[in-house]
């Protein structure tokens, strides 16, 4: 019989005692909004199906944790087996990594020079620009970084202010809150393919919030925006404009909504907009013809995420607002001898150092061969899929593919698709290469030849989804 510590480093070394389960495929009925909402049904591999449910924890795998023995100190049990744990999931990262194509984060990095900065714990509390009492900070870093940004961005030092959010959701919590700082009256203009934080952010905040209908390349409709927009003439107007909707990729023509708003009645005192780049507004500066994102422009913020296009190793972002407009969101707080206006009050110090680290690297110019790499490869994935008879689409500035969902769960899985609906979508990030898009689109035409072989079901017709000019289906090819 083994004590508790042999037990222990038999596991470390047994494969199977810690191996994840299998994943159960997942169905999803969230009302068909967001990422993996979508309303087809899809069989386990058991025949069985699986609902998510709102508000009960779903326990897939679970590495508990156990008090060390006794004798642990001596005999290193517990280090022996914390060691193979962490050895296998290493294994596992790099597996899954192999097939990540579905969301947008950049995987191609090497921060190996920063290990050295692993043992401090670094935190930027409070404003970027004030000093506060705590000394382990990288605020130089961040204000080096926030400045590139102003930089690139059109606003000059002395007019911005920013900081480095925990992730993309953060910047636009930020940015809309100064919205509504800034005009506590107003309503919020969303489209309805803005991403889910967005509302997010209007039940928090408790603002009356107004959905704007698409167009199918999924930017906003601003017909419908004008009707909105006239029908509530008497309060100023607060405006989400996506730079890269979440699904589809699609950017809002933000000269287009500038122009529907003053075409409206409403003067640049009159509104507030807010652009979420959290994918795209780092790569549009470097597309040739595309639309600027200016602060030249009547614009309140924009933010984008660092763990995205730039392929940051943990979740952050950037969020850059007017100094005019912070004020009516900043406080003091004596505790930490400075002034706050960020959401959150201890912010990760190390992100703003793998941020800088990146920026110093590439530059504007390594930016922009990245970006024209992801547009390439991109256009190079829609060939492929049409070619092979299957419905893609592929909006002019971005770099997101968008195609029928495959009808088997697993497939979805192994490569780690983000579906929604009837469609699916390839985010083409700088980590992505031709021979991963082609190892995709290859067992993507053998799996298909399985699953419509008999003729009994058929692709679905996707020209609500994409438009009838990109739907393959037997009515529109």
């Amino acid at each position: 019989m083994m004590n508790g510590g042999a037990k222990v480093l038999a596991e470390a070394f047994d494969p199977a005692a810690v191996a994840p389960e299998p994943l159960p495929a997942v169905v999803a009925e969230l009302n068909g909004n967001g990422i993996g909402g979508g309303k087809a049904a899809a069989a386990a591999g058991d025949g069985g199906k699986r609902e998510i449910v709102l508000g009960r924890n779903v326990h897939t795998t679970c590495l508990a944790i156990e008090e060390p023995d006794a004798n642990d100190e001596f005999t290193g049990d517990k280090d022996a087996y914390m060691a193979g744990v962490l050895a296998r999931y290493r294994k596992t990262l790099v597996e899954r990594t192999k097939q990540h194509l579905g969301y947008p984060y950049n995987l191609d990095f090497d921060y190996g020079a920063l290990a050295q900065l692993q043992h401090f714990s670094i935190n930027n509390l409070g404003d970027p620009f004030i000093e506060s009492n705590y000394g382990v900070h990288s605020r130089q870093f961040e204000v080096g970084v926030l400045d590139w940004f102003a930089r690139l961005w059109e606003i000059e030092k002395s007019d911005y202010w920013g900081y480095i959010t925990n992730c993309g959701t953060e910047g636009n919590l930020h940015g809309i809150l100064v919205g509504r700082e800034v005009f506590p009256d107003g309503i919020l203009y969303a489209s309805r393919e803005s991403h889910y934080s967005v509302f997010k952010a209007a039940r928090m905040y408790r603002m009356e919030c107004v959905k704007v209908a698409t167009l199918v390349s999924g930017e906003i409709d601003c017909a419908d925006f004008k009707d909105k927009l006239l029908a509530n003439k008497d309060k100023p107007a607060i405006i989400n404009a996506n730079i890269g909707t979440t699904v589809k990729g699609a950017v809002d023509d933000l000269d287009l909504i500038i122009k529907t708003l003053e075409e409206s009645g409403f003067t640049h005192d009159r509104f507030y907009i807010h652009c979420d780049g959290a994918l795209f507004g780092l790569m549009m500066p470097f597309v040739k013809r595309a639309p600027k994102v200016s602060f030249k422009k009547p614009i309140g913020s924009v933010s984008v995420s660092g763990h995205k296009f730039v392929g940051c190793p943990m979740p952050c972002g950037v969020q850059i607002t007017r100094m005019d407009h912070i004020n009516a969101l900043s406080r003091n707080v004596e505790y930490l001898a400075s002034r706050d206006a960020t959401i959150m009050g201890s912010r990760n110090g190390h992100a703003p150092i793998f941020l800088w680290y990146t920026l110093n690297r590439k530059g504007y110019k390594g930016f922009q061969k990245e970006v024209q790499k992801c547009l390439r490869n991109a256009h190079y994935l829609k060939g492929r899929l049409r070619e092979a008879g299957i419905s893609a689409m592929l909006n002019e500035l971005s770099s997101t593919v968008v195609f029928e969902r495959p009808s088997e769960e697993e497939f979805v899985r192994r490569w780690q698709l983000a579906c929604e609906g009837n469609i699916a979508h390839v985010v083409v990030m700088p980590s992505v290469s031709i021979e991963k898009l082609d190892g995709f689109v290859n067992e993507l035409i053998e799996k298909r030849s399985t699953w419509y072989r008999d003729g009994t079901v058929q692709p679905p017709c996707l020209a609500v989804d994409i438009g009838a000019e990109n739907c393959c289906c037997a009515l529109h090819k």
